[in-house]
């Protein structure tokens, strides 16, 4: 039996190649998509796939009656929120890719999910170096216990930190320590659950994060950059898919599923 997924988002940069690759998957069924921009058209006609026939939704209520057994929220921050409780009271596991939801918004939806005996899985990124490199940053945490994060990304990312940067100051959860400051104390970053994050939005990023981490005498930095194509996410976000049926509540980071 396959697995029937709406995907809100279907034809953003990472939503069209994460169609497609559901698209692809015979153990898979794209039985919904949303997109204001193409609401009432054939995705496979805007994706180019011929064989695609699943209408385009302009709202997730309407692609919510097919009754997915996943549902994928790639749209924007300002949304998230109410697609995400939207799916979960329909009954739906839930992924969500989209980032720029808060600690606060998380415990909401997890809460609700619990409620209705759902799953659902949050990934900052589905890039598999990205998830690898959160991993080596908690690895690290446990041996040096100075770090702060560095959250790189395009000047048009609305949303700061990154959901990636989000979700690794989450892992990496420090103690926040007391900082004399003499000057501006913004300049120090924002404090996310014990971490120092600073954001850049400049030309030429696409996705990026960095954890630097200071010992006596020694430093270690790990970094992660994403290229221009959306293809690293695709095999993640699959992976999500096929495995936040077997969840219950919320649980972040791709890592929670895969096997090492």
């Amino acid at each position: 039996m396959k697995t029937t997924v709406v995907l809100a988002g279907a034809t953003g940069w990472a939503g069209s190649a994460l169609a497609k690759g559901i698209a692809a998957c015979d153990d898979l069924e794209l039985v919904g998509a949303v997109s204001r921009s193409a609401a009432g058209r054939s995705l496979g006609e805007v994706l180019g796939l011929e064989d695609l026939s699943v209408v385009v939704s302009g709202m997730v209520a309407e692609a919510l009656a097919s009754e997915p057994d996943v549902f994928v929220e790639y749209t924007h921050p300002r949304v998230a929120l109410g697609n995400v409780m939207a799916a979960i009271e329909a009954g739906a596991n839930v992924v969500i890719g989209t980032s720029g939801l808060t600690s606060d918004d998380y415990g909401v939806i997890d809460e609700a999910a619990k409620g209705r005996g759902v799953g659902v899985l949050a990934v900052g990124n589905f890039a598999i170096s990205a998830v690898l490199m959160m991993k080596f940053s908690e690895m690290a945490a446990v041996w040096i216990k100075d770090w702060e994060v560095i959250d790189y990304a395009s000047a048009s990312k609305v949303d700061a930190p990154s959901g990636t940067a989000r979700e690794l100051a989450s892992r990496l959860s420090g103690a926040v320590r007391p900082m004399e400051i003499l000057g501006d104390r913004d300049a120090r970053g924002a404090t996310i659950e014990g971490t120092q994050v600073h954001s850049l939005r400049l030309p030429s990023y696409v996705i990026g994060v960095e954890s630097i981490f200071g010992g006596s005498e020694e430093r270690l930095t790990l970094r992660y950059d994403a290229g221009p194509g959306a293809e690293p996410y695709v095999a993640g976000g699959l992976l999500a898919i096929r495995k936040v049926g077997g969840l219950v509540g919320l649980h972040r980071g791709l890592d929670t599923v895969m096997e090492f």
